[in-house]
């Protein structure tokens, strides 16, 4: 049962990260925003919120809500980009991931 529920949130995971992702790029590049992907991503951290440890939960709501404010920005230019992932700014799923991998720590350490 434990291996179940922790292979079932390995896959929401990375969904998620997928998903953030591609929406976090449409929004550095477009004014519009994506709403079938922004609505997909919250049905993800939906059903973080049935599976996963709060600090999981909150760190995929920042996300979501980083993207969603991202739209609201100018959008960036391709050397904008370039500096963003040398600076390491445009990566805003560091704490998420840093979240998961504590959670999964934790999970291991009771079993």
């Amino acid at each position: 049962m434990a291996c179940a529920r922790q292979a079932l949130r390995q896959e929401l995971y990375r969904e998620f990260i997928e998903a953030a992702s591609k929406c976090n790029i449409d929004a550095l590049q477009h004014d519009e925003a994506d709403i079938p992907a922004l609505v997909e991503l919250y049905v993800k951290v939906g059903r973080m919120r049935i599976l996963s440890s709060p600090k999981v939960v909150e760190s995929a709501e920042l996300v979501a809500r980083r993207i969603v404010d991202t739209y609201l920005v100018p959008n960036k230019t391709f050397l904008e980009l370039r500096e963003m992932t040398i600076d390491g700014s445009i990566d805003l799923l560091r704490e998420f991931g840093e979240a998961c991998r504590a959670e999964f720590e934790s999970l291991r350490s009771h079993f």
